[in-house]
């Protein structure tokens, strides 16, 4: 009968201690300078998302009863658990310290906390501050775009984290120079070819390693031809003709003389294409073959030519006559010119 009673007025007194400590809770009562310093205030705890929490109270052995709340939830009392969280639990209740430890933190659990003890009939509180850190994480961004030179594209790179995280775009590209955006958005007015290639999205804010993701830009153009070379060659030998471009998507090619296409497989001549290069390939030279030849390079949007020439061994002499006569016509420019100025 006496343990019945004994339990009795323990849970009253319990029930009794509890709520006075919710009441100076709620009403905000602090732990005055000349109460012996105890419970001792506590730092407030910063913690990772997934991690576990540990506060701590300091007491001593004039306290007679101890609790740990959040907000106005009791969730221990000495060593009475109250609350339902499996994640909670009791790491010690000494004459000397009385901490718990949340497990498995998630933002749900930031906020304050607060240690309740009794001392002489009068509750005291301490209020502890509970930080959740979480990991950067990109929860949305552009995808690969195709995009004609000269019109204007939007890049959105969006990301989640505590503290909220710096969001910064990179061109990848041996040309860029540093950080192209320090924003969500990136905008690119007026594109040009030059600033096709990847564009790297990185979040970060000093909780974990930052978060990389990338958005890869096709920059669309006609085609230009940055190479048309021709060559000469003795009748009964073998030559090529060359023609390079640069387009986005690659280029096609074809070959004319007088009008003419050529195709693959007429005799003794090949047509040789590759994406950004086209050969044409005469195996026996003969002077019918002799003559200007016209490059075409084409794509979805535009096209362009080149005339290249095969010429034989004489064309070659010429050539090569014609330069040196305009070479010395320029030398005697000069002597001319030299002489009327020291006439001077």
């Amino acid at each position: 009968m006496k343990t019945i009673q004994a339990k009795m007025h323990n849970s009253i007194s319990w029930a009794i201690f509890t709520g006075l400590a919710a009441l100076c809770l709620f009403q905000g009562v602090p732990v005055r300078s000349g109460d012996a310093t105890f419970p001792k205030a506590m730092d407030n705890v910063t913690v990772r998302q997934g991690e576990s929490a540990t506060l701590r109270c300091t007491i001593d052995n004039r306290v007679t009863r101890v609790a740990w709340l959040n907000r106005s939830t009791i969730l221990y009392a000495g060593n009475d658990k109250w609350c339902l969280d499996p994640r909670v639990v009791l790491l010690s209740n000494t004459q000397t310290q009385y901490s718990i430890e949340i497990q498995n933190v998630d933002v749900y659990d930031e906020g304050p906390y607060t240690c309740s003890v009794q001392t002489d009939n009068h509750p005291k509180t301490s209020r502890v501050h509970l930080i959740v850190q979480v990991s950067p994480k990109i929860v949305e961004i552009s995808s690969d775009i195709s995009i004609n030179e000269g019109n204007n594209i939007s890049l959105t790179c969006i990301a989640t984290g505590r503290p909220e995280p710096t969001v910064t775009w990179r061109h990848i590209s041996p040309k860029a120079v540093g950080f192209v955006s320090e924003d969500e958005y990136l905008e690119i007015q007026g594109i040009t070819r030059e600033q096709s290639g990847e564009y790297e999205c990185s979040a970060s804010n000093d909780v974990a390693a930052p978060v990389v993701r990338r958005v890869k830009v096709t920059v669309n153009y006609p085609p230009y031809i940055s190479e048309a070379k021709g060559t000469g060659v003795p009748v009964g030998q073998k030559g090529t003709l060359q023609c390079e471009a640069s387009a986005v998507p690659s280029a096609e090619f074809q070959w004319f003389k007088d009008d003419k296409r050529l195709v693959e497989g007429k005799k003794g001549v090949k047509v040789e294409n590759r994406p950004f290069l086209s050969k044409l390939t005469f195996f026996n030279v003969s002077e019918h073959d002799y003559g200007n030849y016209t490059c075409v390079a084409s794509n979805k949007l535009g096209h362009t030519n080149a005339s290249i020439m095969l010429f034989g061994p004489g064309a070659v002499s010429e050539v090569n006559n014609g330069t040196s006569r305009r070479a010395g016509c320029i030398w005697l420019l000069l002597l001319l010119v030299l002489h009327t100025l020291l006439k001077f």
